[in-house]
């Protein structure tokens, strides 16, 4: 799969801007703010249905305007073309169409086009909460697997229900633990095929994205992720009846896979804590890659690859290391963004494909 096009109406700083890509290699050079990350978050947004720095659609717009458009011409493995176009206005819902259709769900379009992206965004990994590191995993997940995806929407969709429950109980001080457990009963439906597919990827993901992490990192420490989930203990209808007092009180839901979270760890402890500034970028890259590797491997096609800034943001060493996987491993398209022309032109020369740059 690759993208062939690209047009772009009030998306972020661009009123009207289009592109027509190399099928391998392309780079978007130029100076900081003009817009070179925003393009590859609109390739983004073709591919997941939203943006990958901003979630808040309305803010995608072009400042002083109302509506923004993406439209994107791919092709696949087999010479099949695909029209994908995304649109928002402003009061109105997100629409996105593929060769003429929208669709009624986006979920449906997820998987279409594999995509991974590295950004300096990605520190977030370490940094934030446990949220940011579920959403790593189910987004990895939900590319090959739509029953994952859709169990999780239904998982979140009763959750909330089952929280407004809790309110409307403490507000009304009242309580019908036979309404509660309704809930509790869907909840373990959804939740327990999720955690089994989290626990098997994870367990997948780790010898592929230690293999990585030594090729980038000169050190000889020990890298791992450790998923951690209330469900390794306890069965989640036990757990959500020994809680029930506690989530009274709470008025919300304490105990679920919605708690769940994936440690990253140096040595057996925290990286966030005892990893060096260069141990963290190593390891986020290596991550990355191996993302890239088991999407590769579940869709049966060779995702689309974004490299944002890394040149600014990444020593030579760990950059020339990246270059050179990604020429050794058989990449598909490639975008690159940095500053400087000579730097990006001299790097993706010795990849030895075809390739274009852009100056904005």
């Amino acid at each position: 799969m690759h993208l062939k096009s690209i047009q772009l109406i009030n998306y972020k700083n661009f009123t009207a801007k289009s592109f027509d890509f190399d099928e391998k290699i392309n780079c978007l050079v130029g100076n900081n703010g003009v817009g070179k990350t925003n393009v590859l978050d609109a390739i983004y947004h073709l591919s997941q249905t939203k943006s990958y720095f901003n979630p808040i659609t309305s803010q995608n717009i072009k400042h002083e305007e109302d509506f923004f458009v993406i439209d994107g011409n791919f092709t696949n493995d087999d010479s099949h073309e695909e029209h994908i176009v995304c649109s928002y206005k402003k009061g109105q819902k997100k629409i996105i169409k593929r060769n003429g259709k929208a669709y009624e769900r986006f979920s449906e379009h997820i998987g279409s086009i594999p995509l991974v992206i590295i950004s300096p965004a990605d520190r977030d990994l370490i940094v934030e909460g446990s949220e940011t590191r579920r959403k790593f995993i189910d987004h990895v997940i939900s590319q090959s697997d739509k029953a994952y995806l859709q169990d999780l929407i239904s998982y979140h969709r009763v959750l909330s229900q089952r929280n407004a429950l809790l309110k409307y109980f403490a507000k009304n001080r009242t309580f019908n633990a036979d309404s509660l457990s309704v809930y509790d009963a869907q909840l373990v439906k959804y939740a327990t095929p999720i955690y089994e597919k989290r626990k098997h990827f994870v367990q997948t993901l780790i010898p592929v994205f230690q293999k990585h992490y030594q090729s980038i990192s000169n050190g000889n420490e020990h890298i791992d992720l450790l998923y951690k989930s209330q469900l390794e203990q306890t069965r989640l209808n036990e757990l959500l009846v020994q809680n029930i007092e506690k989530d009274r009180i709470l008025q919300f839901t304490s105990v679920g896979i919605h708690r769940d979270d994936l440690s990253f760890l140096i040595d057996a402890h925290p990286i966030k804590k005892f990893g060096s500034q260069g141990q963290q970028k190593s390891f986020l890259i290596a991550l990355k890659i191996a993302q890239f590797d088991i999407v590769k491997k579940q869709a049966k096609r060779t995702p689309i690859l974004l490299l944002d800034d890394i040149f600014d943001k990444l020593d030579d060493e760990r950059v020339s290391k990246l270059i050179s996987m990604v020429h050794k491993e058989r990449f598909g398209q490639l975008f690159i963004t940095d500053t400087h022309f000579e730097r990006t032109e001299e790097v993706v020369k010795n990849i030895h494909q075809t390739y274009k740059i852009f100056n904005l």
